[in-house]
C-alpha cells in the first residue's frame, strides 16, 4: 500500500495534478513505519518528493522531517538532509533563508551527535556564505572544519574545504593564499580516488588562478578539463566555463578563433546570450573598436559585468585596448583638442582625461592636459643626457672605493 502511495503520487505529479500528488506523499509520511530497509526507502522517497512539490514551504518541511529521521541510520539521515537542502537551489532569491536553515540544521545535528552531518553541513554553509560574499565568516568557518578535518583525517572533505578557501581567498584577491590552499586540497586528492565533480572543480579553480597570473595557455587546457568534467555530468556550469576558454582567446589575442571555436558541435549545444556575448566582444578586440567593446559590454551585461571572473580580465582588455587606441592617435601631433580624440575614438572626454593623466603619470609619453583650452599638449621624448649616467657610475665606483679603504685601515689598527 505504501509503494503504491508512492507510484501514485509520481503519477498524479507528470500529469500536474500536483495537489493530490501531494496529499499522498503526506498521508504516506504520516504512517508507522518499521526500521526496515525497505519502509526506510519509502518514507525517505516521499519525503524528497514532496520537497520537490512544496519548494515554497522547504524550510518548514525540513525542520518537520527532522523529527523522524532520528529512526534513521546516521549516514542515511545526512544524505537526505543533504538532499532537502540542495533543493533550495532552485529556489530564486533564498540565498538567506538557505543560511538559516542550514543553520537550524547544524545546531540540531549537534544536540543529536550527528558529526559527519554537521560537517557536511558546515561544509555547504561555506559556499554559501561565499555566494552572499561573506568572506570573514567563510573563512572563519573554514579553519575551524580544517582543524576537525585533520584530526578525524577525512581526506575526501579536506579536499573540498581546501577548494573552498581558495576560492575565498581568490575572491578577496589574495592570490598566493589562494594558491597554496588549491595546492594543498590536490595534495590531498592525490592520496585518494576523487570524485569526478571534485576533480572538476579543482581544474577549474586551476585554470581561474592561470589566467589570474596572466598565463593563458595553461589556463585554457584547466578550463578545458573542467568543461568536460562539467559537459559529462549535464552540469550548467559547463555554459561559464566555455566563456572562459573563449576569453582565453581573446587575451592571448587570437579573438580570430573565437567564431571557429563557437560553431564547434562543442559549442552548438550550448549556444545562447554567453557565447554571443563572448563573440561580440571578440569581434570588438579584433577591430581594436572601443565602441563595439562598450556596446557589447551594455548589451550583454548579465552574462559579462556580472559574472567577476570574465569582468575581471574584460577590464584589463578595456584598459589596454583604449590605451593602445590613444597612443597611435595623438602619435601625429604636438597639440590636440580632447573633442577631436573623441570623436575619433568614440568615448567621453571625460574618460579620455582619466586615460590620459594615467598615461602621463605612468611615463607612456610626455605631456600635459591644458584644462584651459581642452587640448593635450604632448613633449618630445626628452634626450638621455650620457654625461649624468657616467658621473653616477664614478660615484657609485668611488663609493666601492672607500669602503675597501675602510676595511684595510680596520684591518691595520
Amino acid at each position: 500500500m505504501q509503494e503504491e502511495n508512492i507510484y501514485l503520487a509520481q503519477e498524479a505529479q507528470e500529469k500536474g495534478d500536483f495537489g493530490y500528488a501531494e496529499r499522498l506523499l503526506i498521508e504516506q509520511l504520516k504512517k508507522d513505519f518499521n526500521t526496515n530497509e525497505k519502509e526506510m526507502k519509502q518514507h525517505e522517497e516521499a519525503l524528497i518528493k514532496l520537497g520537490e512539490l512544496r519548494l515554497d514551504e522547504l524550510a518548514k518541511l525540513i525542520q518537520e522531517s527532522l523529527l523522524f529521521l532520528k529512526n534513521f541510520a546516521k549516514a542515511k539521515t545526512a544524505k537526505i538532509v543533504r538532499r532537502l537542502i540542495d533543493l533550495f537551489s532552485s529556489v530564486p532569491g533564498s540565498l538567506n533563508l538557505q543560511i538559516d536553515v542550514t543553520k537550524e540544521t547544524i545546531d540540531w545535528a549537534k544536540k543529536n551527535n550527528r558529526i559527519f552531518l554537521k560537517l557536511s553541513l558546515e561544509t555547504h554553509i561555506v559556499e554559501l556564505y561565499i555566494k552572499a560574499q561573506q568572506y570573514t565568516k567563510a573563512l572563519q568557518l573554514v579553519e575551524t572544519l580544517l582543524i576537525e578535518l585533520k584530526r578525524l583525517d577525512d581526506k575526501f572533505q579536506l579536499v573540498e574545504v581546501y577548494l573552498l578557501e581558495s576560492q575565498i581567498y581568490y575572491a578577496i584577491k589574495n592570490i598566493p593564499k589562494a594558491r597554496a590552499s588549491l595546492t594543498s586540497a590536490r595534495t590531498c586528492a592525490n592520496a585518494i580516488y576523487c570524485l569526478p565533480h571534485i576533480q572538476t572543480g579543482l581544474d577549474l579553480q586551476s585554470g581561474i588562478l592561470h589566467a589570474e597570473e596572466k598565463d593563458y595557455n595553461t589556463a585554457y587546457s584547466y578550463f578545458y578539463e573542467a568543461y568536460e568534467g562539467f559537459s559529462a555530468s549535464s552540469n550548467p556550469r559547463a555554459v561559464s566555463t566555455i566563456k572562459y576558454l573563449l576569453l582565453c582567446k581573446i587575451m592571448l589575442n587570437a579573438s580570430s578563433d573565437v567564431q571557429s571555436f563557437i560553431n564547434t558541435k562543442v559549442s552548438q549545444k550550448h549556444a545562447g546570450r554567453d557565447l554571443d556575448a563572448m563573440n561580440a566582444v571578440a569581434q570588438a578586440h579584433q577591430n581594436r573598436s572601443l565602441a563595439d567593446f562598450e556596446k557589447a559590454l551594455i548589451d550583454f551585461k548579465d552574462e559579462l559585468e556580472d559574472d567577476p571572473i570574465v569582468h575581471s580580465h574584460l577590464t584589463v582588455l578595456y584598459d589596454t585596448l583604449l590605451k593602445q587606441n590613444l597612443s597611435k592617435i595623438i602619435e601625429p601631433f604636438s597639440r590636440v583638442e580632447l573633442t577631436h580624440i573623441s570623436k575619433l575614438i568614440g568615448i567621453c572626454i571625460t574618460k579620455i582625461e582619466e586615460k590620459l593623466s594615467q598615461m602621463i603619470l605612468d611615463k607612456v609619453f610626455h605631456g600635459i592636459l591644458d584644462q584651459g583650452t581642452g587640448c593635450l599638449i604632448i613633449f618630445d621624448e626628452p634626450a638621455q643626457d650620457a654625461t649624468y649616467n657616467a658621473a653616477l657610475d664614478t660615484i657609485k665606483n668611488l663609493n666601492t672605493v672607500v669602503d675597501l679603504l675602510q676595511e684595510k685601515v680596520a684591518k691595520l689598527l
